[in-house]
């Protein structure tokens, strides 16, 4: 693989990568959401990621389909007529680990870009040294 195509898919790991943190900070933000007048809460969105042989590319962003939170809260305004209160379906710690996970590999795509930049560095001063 030429250092420059090991640089593009770096760069384009890189750009997942963010977007999958931005995607996920926007998860924990609304994690306490709840039904307000019949509209449901925000559902926990995840980021569909696929490598080709450009680098990584962002497929698109999902919502988790997965049951809502059901809190039994009867003196709660928005409760339904069995006194239950309907909350998001995000788990802020798994989105923690989630985040966790993502920064790990935003920071090893940082390490491989700066590799190969270091080896195109190398290469070119091969021809000074002579």
């Amino acid at each position: 693989m030429p250092i420059s195509r090991a640089m593009q898919a770096s760069s384009s790991a890189l750009t997942a990568e963010r977007f999958r943190m931005d995607v996920i900070a926007g998860n924990i933000a609304n994690s306490h959401s709840m039904r307000v007048n019949g509209v449901d809460p925000v559902r926990r969105q995840s980021v569909m990621l696929q490598g080709s042989d450009q680098g990584v590319q962002i497929v698109g962003v999902r919502p988790d389909m997965a049951p809502l939170r059901e809190e039994y809260e009867p003196d709660n305004p928005e409760a339904n007529a069995e006194g239950k209160v309907f909350y998001s379906n995000i788990q802020p710690i798994r989105e923690m680990v989630d985040m966790m996970s993502a920064s790990r590999s935003y920071e090893a795509n940082i390490a491989a870009f700066n590799t190969a930049k270091g080896m195109a560095r190398a290469a070119l001063s091969i021809g000074k040294s002579a």
